[in-house]
């Protein structure tokens, strides 16, 4: 007979529905046992009955194995499964509603829709040989055009393929330009060769300039005026060809505009010597495209996916925005450091993926909003006339500035969707047109109301053009029409829109009463003169208010700037850190200010050639014991935050060594390590420490050691068994440790270990995202007494209060850090969560007073809690500083110093004592700021010069 399945717990949603809807197939085919399926379905009993305890989503694979085990539909359940994944993915942490996991637009491996830039370089292959071809071919002509259909990457060749050439030091120098033409393209093109020949690095003796135009097409689509037009393509042929010029020229040109640049007698030149066609990429470039920029990331691409891809993109000339912006959704449901086949699926495979982001953005909209967007959409496309419609940039300003503009366009950027750039709006890319269903079906309902629209847009720009001129307003037909584009709603006004509009309207409504008008200006003529008066005396009473609130700002701003440029120098120049980030906080004192300060007076030892794992203070706080990746642990002298000085290297583990701990009397300490073992050390001498026993866990990857305050018994915890175990040995004689008994319960791997201060409770922590607490008076028999639940996600670390009524727990997810009141040690309570980590937390520590908590996290900072109220807890400092994840954080016994230990192999220290560490600050200022230090890396400190000591202009 089958065993009874566990109750299905939690907040109904859909991977609950999907787990019930498992569970019903398997009752509908006889219950089979989970050992039969297991035997059917080639999947362990435990997966398989994973699959159905609606924790989390099972793969596809899994899920079809299931189904099949059970003689289920898979192509129905195949659907099933895409749907629930599409799903969860609109509801992630990091942006609600949105889809978004992980992105903080900085770090990606690809790019998306957006076009790479030159900063981009490192995630740019698949185009060398096109790249090579474009560089040889400018060394032969001096105006060069790049042909090639929308979506075939030309903007991308060309500022991230073809600039870095050109600017890369083994290439002759040459001054780079990029401009795009805009709606006033001669005026942009007069104001960059104006400054070419102002700049001193385009002087008598310099390399040639290269002008780049990328979006050569907004001359016939954005530029509404043809003589400007022309005079722009005459001085741009002329600029690079006139005797003696030293400006050479290359146009990126959209293939269905070929057409329109043949109709300009110096492009029919260009096109018919110079130029060089963008088709589609071949499969090995391709390939390269797709796995190169994974590679540099540290990831990798399933090979089912990496055919799925190419087989789509093949051929396809426009293909290369859907592919970039398809990678781009599949990592972000990347599993591990994998791209696979089932994330690309639920993203909504090649062509749907970009359909479905711009769906899940109209999705989380209102009502209101999704008009909103409707209206924003439709501004920044341009209708094409015997071509496609193409993208057309506006200023920000022309959207209007309500806070439901503001939030369509941030929630569209970070969907990369739009790109928001020095003031202008503009669609990421064309290829959004053709595939999203939804904007077609408007471009085709509202293409008149979109043409009668660009007419106002264009008619409200030359009445600004010629001073608001009312010559130049609407009247007649052309009102008429406009009232009634204005009514139907569809298409929004700009603020300058309306404002013709509006002037247009009232112009018309006083044609009849001139006299009445000029009497009514006059009126308030003699009005606005008498507010003008009141005006000035106000503004003459408020002056000085004005003034110091000018200077405030000013400050605010630029310490900001300071704080952080020394974050950025801590690692290279520590001593010109230190000055920047006192200055910064000296000009203005804020918590950010404060932060950075005290981050740059940390002290910094390289402790290993791997990442530090975990990190001991001996009782006594003289030595500090690391644990590193490199196979080894280390033994430290200490004193205070001076530089530690290393005593000896304790080697013989195989593997990675993740756990270091010292015995109560400092003269034992007790290493573990992914080999599964467990050896202790006589630390007496710490310069020759000896090897007393070693222990056989049993479980294969020892994560955590923890000694009991008496120092008479050890546990370890690890992955034993289908589970978690955590074991304990009776350790009174170290060199003769004797095994007690096990503790199970946990049904993933034990990350963490730890004794309350009276010995009598142990807490241990897992994978399974639960907290376990045992009575281990006896630690022959253990007895269970609470499980702790409320984390999402694994738990790396817990702690006890030294008053031992307060538990710390460390996760990740959306409850990082959690504090538990443990008073009543079967009824454990919820106290606080604490936010403000950005990634996982790996391990929390309380100070000997129990007043602070400090907790380390893979988002490369480490931050102290207030806690002297449990219940309502409050950040006191943000320490940064480690590059890479910080993976370890302890406090010495006497609560001075507290040390850190992170993935970039370096030992960290800070004083808690933010105060006094400021105070000392003060006093020495460190190394001085040279000159050229004060020319090169901050301007902005003439507003704010460091304090003495230093060698200012």
């Amino acid at each position: 007979m089958a065993r009874k399945e566990r109750p299905l717990e939690g907040a109904d949603g859909p991977l609950l529905h999907f787990a019930r809807a498992l569970r019903r197939l398997r009752h509908e085919a006889g219950s089979p046992p989970y050992r039969d399926l297991s035997s059917r379905a080639h999947y362990s009993v435990a997966t398989l009955s994973g699959a159905a305890a609606g924790r989390r989503l099972p793969s596809l694979d899994v899920t079809l194995s299931y189904v099949r085990a059970c003689g289920g539909d898979a192509g129905e359940w195949e659907r099933r499964w895409h749907a629930v994944a599409a799903e969860l993915a609109l509801d992630t942490p990091e942006a609600p509603g949105l889809g978004l996991a992980g992105d903080d637009g900085h770090g990606l491996p690809y790019v998306g829709l957006a076009a790479f830039r030159s900063e981009d370089a490192g995630l740019f292959f698949g185009r060398e040989r096109l790249v090579e071809d474009l560089v040889a071919m400018l060394a032969r002509r001096r105006v060069l055009a790049v042909v090639g259909a929308s979506g075939a990457g030309k903007s991308s060749l060309l500022r991230a393929g073809l600039l870095p050439r050109l600017t890369s030091g083994a290439a002759p120098r040459r001054a780079v330009r990029v401009l795009t033409p805009g709606p006033h393209p001669a005026e942009r093109l007069a104001k960059a060769l104006a400054q070419w020949q102002e700049s001193p690095d385009t002087g008598p003796g310099s390399g040639e300039n290269v002008l780049v135009v990328d979006q050569f097409e907004e001359v016939f689509t954005v530029c509404a005026d043809p003589q400007e037009r022309a005079r722009f393509i005459g001085d741009l042929v002329d600029a690079a060809r006139r005797p003696g010029s030293r400006c050479r020229v290359v146009l990126g040109v959209r293939a269905d505009f070929y057409a329109h640049c043949t109709r300009h007698a110096p492009l029919v030149e260009v096109l018919r010597e110079a130029q060089i066609v963008v088709g589609p990429m071949s499969a090995a470039e391709l390939r390269r495209a797709v796995v190169e920029p994974a590679r540099q990331a540290g990831l990798t691409v399933e090979g089912a996916l990496q055919a799925t891809l190419v087989a789509h993109a093949h051929g396809q000339v426009g293909a290369l925005p859907l592919l970039s912006h398809a990678l781009l959704e599949t990592w972000r449901r990347r599993r591990g450091a994998a791209l696979t086949l089932d994330g690309f699926h639920a993203a909504g495979g090649f062509e749907g993926a970009l359909a479905q982001s711009a769906e899940t953005l109209y999705a989380s909209l209102s009502e209101r909003r999704q008009q909103l967007a409707r209206q924003i959409f439709g501004h920044l496309i341009a209708l094409g006339d015997g071509t496609e419609d193409t993208k057309r940039p506006v200023a920000r300003e022309e959207l209007g500035q309500d806070a439901d503009t503001a939030i369509v366009l941030a929630r569209a950027a970070a969907l990369r969707l739009l790109t928001l750039d020095q003031g202008r709006v503009e669609l990421t890319h064309e290829a959004l047109i053709r595939a999203w269903p939804r904007l077609r079906g408007w471009l085709s309902d509202d293409r008149e109301r979109l043409r009668l629209h660009r007419r106002l847009s264009d008619a409200a720009r030359a009445w600004e053009d010629v001073g608001r001129d009312a010559g130049a307003l609407y009247r007649g037909t052309r009102l008429a029409l406009a009232r009634e584009l204005v009514t139907t709603r569809v298409v929004g006004l700009t603020p300058k829109e309306r404002e013709f509009y509006e002037a247009s309207t009232e112009a018309e409504a006083a044609a009849g009463s001139v006299a009445r008008r000029r009497a009514r200006r006059l009126r308030a003529l003699v009005a606005l003169l008498a507010a003008l008066v009141v005006v000035a005396a106000v503004a003459t009473v408020n002056a000085v208010r004005a003034e110091d609130e000018v200077t405030r700002q000013r400050n605010d701003a630029v310490a900001q700037n300071l704080a952080e440029n020394a974050t950025d120098l801590t690692n290279t120049e520590p001593g010109l850190a230190v000055q920047l980030s006192l200055t910064a906080y000296r000009l203005s004192p804020t918590a950010r200010t404060r932060d950075s300060l005290v981050s740059t007076l940390m002290t910094s030892t390289a402790a290993h050639s791997k990442e530090v794992v975990a990190l001991a203070y001996r009782p006594d706080g003289q030595q500090l014991a690391t644990a590193s990746g490199d196979h080894t642990a280390r033994l430290w002298r200490m004193h205070g935050t001076d530089r530690p000085v290393a005593l000896a290297t304790l080697s013989g583990h195989g593997d990675d060594v993740r756990s270091v701990v010292y015995r109560f009397d400092g003269r034992t300490l007790a290493t573990a390590g992914a080999d599964g073992g467990i050896r202790l050390w006589d630390v007496a001498d710490p310069v020759h420490p000896a090897q007393l026993a070693q222990l056989d866990a049993q479980l294969g990857d020892v994560r955590a050691l923890a000694y009991s305050p008496d120092g008479r018994t050890l546990a370890a915890g690890g992955a034993g068994g289908a589970g978690g175990t955590v074991r304990l040995w009776d350790v009174a004689e170290p060199a003769r440790p004797v095994a007690l008994t096990g503790i199970e319960g946990h049904r993933d791997a034990v990350r963490a270990v730890a004794f309350s201060p009276d010995g009598r409770t142990l807490a241990t922590a897992g994978e399974d995202a639960t907290v376990r607490l045992s009575d281990v008076t006896d630690p022959r028999r253990p007895q269970p007494l609470a499980v702790l639940e409320g984390h999402d996600v694994a738990v790396f670390s817990v702690a006890f209060s030294p008053d031992g009524h307060t538990l710390a727990s460390a996760a990740g997810g959306r409850t990082p850090v959690r504090l538990w009141d443990i008073t009543d040690l079967r009824h454990p309570a919820a106290l606080a969560t604490l936010f403000g980590h950005t990634d996982v937390v790996g391990s929390v520590a309380f100070s000997p007073d129990g007043r602070t908590l400090a907790s380390a996290g893979d988002d490369r900072t480490v931050r102290l809690w207030s806690v002297a109220r449990p219940a309502r807890p409050g950040p006191l400092t943000t320490l940064t500083g480690h590059i890479t994840a910080v993976s370890s954080v302890a406090f010495s016994p006497d609560g001075a110093v507290l040390a850190s230990g992170g993935f970039d192999a370096t030992l960290r220290l800070a004083g808690t004592d933010v105060n006094q560490d400021i105070a000392e600050a003060c006093e020495h200022t460190g190394e001085r700021i040279t000159r050229a230090q004060w020319t090169t890396h901050m301007p902005y400190l003439a507003y704010a010069p460091p304090c003495g000591g230093h060698d200012t202009p």
